[in-house]
């Protein structure tokens, strides 16, 4: 390839590396959007392979083997190379995605899916210490808004796109989307993309991942089993539970004595990088655990449609971009984002806040305007914590900083989403038994707006009222979530990103490798 001078404005705008960083972002959007899409192929699946009873394994083995994951992806690049580890990330996951497109069972899709995860573990972690590894920290804010778009645009696409699938061409496109996709940002990143080599004399940590996984698989399963496939009391959410506190406890100590520990602990004697990491988890927690809800509130209570309720989501997901695109461009400028987190601390809880307000009677455009808020605070926070994480570790470390970051908000939303959901069905349940219909919500806590017109006008009514009063119990939950989040922010320090000279250093030469 012919060497190309880079333009004058600074680091990082060679054409080449405009290339890079567009192929890493398809990338992420494929982790992004993959179960997003698939959520309305669901009924198409079962229709077809059958196994109702097992359906839900369909996501969650894609989740927990992401979890499982993406800490050892982002030590192996750390280790080994990350142009390396990305690439195979990339192979596993078209590999994944084709064979469960070609599934002729449910236990079939169901490994295959988990297969898929393992890919998409070290999609996003990659993407994320690539960006970080070719653009010095002071201009990693130009590109907040690209990752926030690619973000917003998988919210906002991934339900519609799924249902246009679905119904033009079948359930296994969902699959096969991925491989024309992922094929191209196969070849943009193998052909153009030049990182100096790497190479680790240390072994990996088998241990510590072992216990590392055992921890995340039982948090994961606790989450999603709990209160659904089996009682909180129960003797296998007990066990799980008791299981993930052991592993945890022995994961410490075994990466105290490792030589080359899979997740270091030192990074936690940075002030900055645990506080964001808390605050990546309250994110995750407050952000999945209670938006997952209010499709079913825009439904059940206002009204929508399935359809109607995925684009009512707008105002969130557009603030959350609209906002990083200028959150981005400010903290390259004066290289200060403290007052970004501080700000989206308090945007996300006054906007929960608001929702938990939200009764039978509140309009779809106060909602919209509520929502607003909220996508407003998850846009000045969700990554400008995590550049925060980036600048806090050495380079050595990128891709453990960013699993890291990542694994947390991916934890935070699994138990947001346990919690909340066991706090919702709870309460939707109590107001039925309250107004006589408790046999109405007995199979289900979570009737859809079709099923929702077969119910007597008597049962519907109460079931409205439940809905919103399940949904105020979440919202109130993830507020107080939002508080804790907003008094963490006021404890990041304000370093400046241009300080870091050693870093600085070691990133031109690495994009100037991507320019030429």
């Amino acid at each position: 390839m012919t060497p190309q001078a880079p333009p004058q404005d600074g680091p990082g705008q060679g054409r080449n590396l405009y290339v890079v960083i567009g192929a890493v972002l398809i990338a992420m959007l494929l982790a992004s959007l993959d179960n997003l899409i698939l959520g309305t192929a669901m009924p198409g699946i079962v229709s077809d392979l059958g196994g109702l009873g097992h359906l839900s394994w369909v996501v969650t083995a894609y989740t927990l083997a992401t979890a499982v994951s993406t800490p050892v992806w982002g030590k192996l690049g750390d280790m080994y190379g990350r142009k390396g580890a990305f690439l195979t990330a990339i192979v596993i996951f078209l590999t994944g995605s084709a064979l469960a497109g070609m599934s002729q069972d449910m236990t079939q899709l169901i490994g295959f899916r988990a297969i898929q995860g393992l890919g998409a573990g070290g999609l996003m972690v990659g993407a994320l210490a690539i960006i970080s590894s070719l653009v010095p920290p002071r201009d990693q804010g130009r590109y907040q808004g690209m990752i926030s778009g690619v973000m917003g645009l998988a919210m906002i696409a991934g339900p519609l796109v799924g249902g246009a699938i679905t119904d033009h061409l079948g359930w296994r496109w969902c699959f096969y989307v991925n491989l024309p996709l992922g094929l191209l940002a196969l070849f943009m990143i193998s052909t153009v993309l030049h990182l100096p080599k790497q190479r680790s004399q240390a072994r990996i940590d088998y241990l510590g991942v072992a216990l590392l996984a055992t921890t995340i698989s039982s948090v994961v399963l606790v989450t999603t089993w709990g209160g659904a496939e089996y009682a909180w009391t129960s003797g296998m959410i007990i066990g799980l539970g008791a299981l993930a506190v052991a592993a945890g406890v022995a994961f410490v100590v075994a990466e105290r004595r490792a030589a080359e520990p899979v997740l270091p602990l030192k990074l936690f004697r940075n002030a900055n990088f645990t506080v964001v990491t808390v605050i990546g988890f309250l994110l995750g927690f407050a952000m999945f655990g209670a938006m997952t809800y209010l499709p079913l509130f825009q439904q059940a209570v206002q009204g929508s449609s399935a359809t109607n309720a995925g684009l009512l989501g707008m105002p969130l997901f557009l603030a959350m971009v609209a906002v990083n695109m200028v959150a981005g461009p400010v903290i390259s400028r004066t290289g200060r984002y403290k007052a970004f987190i501080v700000t989206g601390g308090a945007l996300l809880t006054t906007g929960l806040a608001l929702l938990a307000t939200m009764d039978t009677a509140t309009s779809r455009l106060t909602t919209g305007a509520f929502m607003a808020l909220v996508g407003a605070g998850i846009g000045c926070l969700m990554q400008t914590t995590l550049l925060v994480s980036l600048h806090s570790v050495e380079r050595a470390d990128l891709g453990v900083g960013s699993s890291t970051a990542t694994l947390a908000r991916t934890i935070g939303g699994s138990v947001g989403v346990s919690i909340v959901g066991a706090l919702f069905t709870g309460r939707v349940r109590d107001i039925m038994a309250e107004r006589g219909y408790a046999a109405a919500t007995e199979g289900s806590a979570q009737l859809d707006a079709a099923g929702l017109r077969t119910l007597p006008a008597g049962v519907r009514d109460a079931y409205r009222h439940a809905v919103a009063g399940g949904v105020h119990q979440g919202f109130l939950v993830a507020t107080g979530v939002g508080v804790l989040a907003f008094a963490l922010a006021w404890l990041v320090r304000q370093v400046p990103l241009d300080k870091e000279a050693a870093r600085d250093g070691e990133g031109a030469d690495a994009a100037e490798h991507a320019r030429t």
